[in-house]
């Protein structure tokens, strides 16, 4: 049988390392991941109270429109519920976009030197051509991102903050970049770990001026629901329309939909996991520091390291049971931030392993 050659081609997404196989692997019992970004903090109370009460309800479909979520997200935001669209984490969005806009293969899609690496797998998996743009100090190059649009320009997917780098962009590039695009051109606006910056933004309020703008965001990361699988998008209405068109029916589950509503609900829960996350990334810098190691500064919950070896370093961590993530830039690895104790034991392994 054939297949698409453009899937021939893909190396399929490789997540972190589970921590369950490194101990199988090594007969390991104490493992610290710091691999996937993911929130240390153990689950909120209230989160798991919510999973509790829908857990009686798991023999029925959820609400394929997830009202009760959008409602929640709708008030929280300040936007109107029918510009959300719900994925199955917010890489189900990219990909909804991605198909909707996508037509054919002399279509272009632009994003970074060093971004996410799913936006290149969505652009290969559709057939797409992907125009990848220099990086400028690790992070977007708008300049340049403006200078590769061209007639056949559908998508450009800007990161911010910027995952591997955990570059930043400030409102008033952003905003520039914005109103120097053609607005033929979907531009979306991945958020994924906008919740750590602690700070008003301003990108919702552009939505009113830009019509081609998408903003994808997740519960993944400060609001500690990885395992659920639970995103969004914020856009036109007509956009959210077309999206809905294409989204899988029911493709956020009904446990996942309770445990987002309740973690919306935890501002107290929000702001321990920023500050825990501010904490963490300035113990990492610290002992980066006393080790005379280079790093990228960062807005999110990871900092990417530069090593000489990164992937001698990486299996020598694993052997001393600590995962780290292996990332597209030659010589870095990146480490998610842990708990105090987590980010102590991985400096202590660190200093061992150079």
């Amino acid at each position: 049988m054939s297949v698409c050659a453009a899937i021939l081609a893909l190396e399929p997404y490789q997540g972190g390392k589970p921590i369950g196989e490194l101990q199988r692997e090594l007969g390991l019992n104490n493992v610290v991941k710091l691999a996937s970004n993911e929130n240390p903090l153990p689950t909120n109370p209230k989160v798991i109270a919510a999973i509790e009460q829908a857990a009686s309800e798991v023999g029925r479909y959820p609400d394929g429109n997830g009202f009760a979520l959008k409602q929640a997200l709708s008030q929280h935001l300040s936007v109107a519920p029918e510009m959300i669209t719900l994925g199955n984490g917010s890489n189900d969005l990219l990909e909804l976009i991605a198909r909707a806009y996508i037509c054919s293969s002399s279509d272009e899609v632009i994003f970074s030197e060093y971004a996410f690496v799913v936006y290149p797998l969505i652009t290969q998996a559709l057939g797409a051509t992907a125009i990848i743009t220099p990086a400028q100090n690790f992070g977007h190059n708008l300049t340049a991102m403006l200078l590769a649009i061209s007639k056949n320009t559908k998508l450009i997917f800007i990161a911010n903050p910027n995952n591997p780098t955990g570059t930043m962009l400030s409102d008033k590039e952003l905003y520039e970049f914005l109103s120097k695009v053609t607005k033929r051109v979907i531009i979306v606006l991945d958020q994924a770990y906008i919740e750590y910056l602690g700070a008003a933004e301003k990108a919702l309020e552009w939505l009113q001026e830009f019509d081609n703008l998408v903003i994808t965001r997740t519960f993944s990361k400060a609001y500690g629901l990885a395992g659920l699988r639970v995103g969004y998008s914020i856009c036109s209405v007509q956009i959210a329309d077309y999206l809905n068109r294409i989204r899988q029916p029911f493709n956020v589950n009904n446990i996942a939909q309770s445990a987002a509503i309740a973690a919306l609900k935890d501002g107290e829960f929000m702001r321990k996991s920023v500050a825990q996350n501010q904490s963490g990334l300035s113990q990492l810098a610290q002992g980066f520091d006393e080790l005379g190691l280079e790093y990228i500064p960062s807005s999110a919950n990871f900092i990417a390291l530069k090593v000489t070896d990164a992937k001698g370093l990486y299996h020598q961590l694993l052997q001393r049971g600590f995962i780290v993530r292996l990332v597209e830039m030659p010589n870095y690895i990146r480490v998610s931030v842990g708990t105090k104790n987590e980010n102590g034991l991985f400096l202590n392994a660190l200093k061992l392993c150079l």
